[in-house]
């Protein structure tokens, strides 16, 4: 299957096509409100506004699952974005990542790119060390570990990266800037 063949739901209940993507380079993230990671929806509407007229699409996916750390409403959550941070790119429905309740699309995109590590650093020591605890085999599976873990989709919908939230940001940016 191709990636384009997947769908979302936007809050208002609206099924969108990926589909109306093609020939764009795709951000697919899991998102949170409450999360240590949040502040890294300043780096992604940066990155909207710097690329979006050059192709670049967000798709934002908020996710309750990394220790309820997204708890409001889909209207709460966007009003929070829009307020904290202005963000303007399109954000879907609350969805589960992991699990028998995962977005199709999800296991799409675990399918393509597993799980490779969180990289070096004090906050990849401290997700390893807090994982590791909640699951002993979380390096051998491709499950979301997460919030803000990115997805890079390009032009012609191949999934080319999978960025952990303790991804560099300027990494992220270099490699969409790559395929634009």
């Amino acid at each position: 299957m191709s990636i384009y063949e997947y769908s979302v739901t936007t809050p208002t209940g609206e099924i969108l096509s990926l589909e109306q993507y093609q020939g764009k380079v795709l951000l697919i993230v899991n998102t949170a409100t409450g999360c240590g990671f949040t502040p890294q929806y300043k780096d992604l509407e940066a990155m909207y506004e710097a690329y979006h007229t050059d192709g670049l699409e967000i798709l934002d996916i908020p996710c309750n699952q990394f220790a309820g750390q997204t708890p409001g409403t889909d209207d709460e959550i966007h009003e929070f974005c829009t307020l904290h941070y202005n963000t303007q790119f399109p954000q879907m429905k609350k969805a589960d990542v992991n699990g028998q309740n995962a977005l199709p699309l999800y296991k799409y995109l675990k399918g393509q790119k597993g799980f490779e590590g969180f990289g070096k650093g004090p906050k990849a020591l401290a997700m390893s060390a807090m994982l590791g605890k909640i699951d002993r085999n979380y390096k051998t599976n491709p499950d979301i570990k997460w919030n803000f873990t990115k997805f890079l989709v390009d032009r012609s919908g191949n999934v080319i990266a999978r960025f952990e939230p303790t991804a560099s940001m300027k990494d992220v940016e270099k490699s969409i800037a790559q395929l634009l």
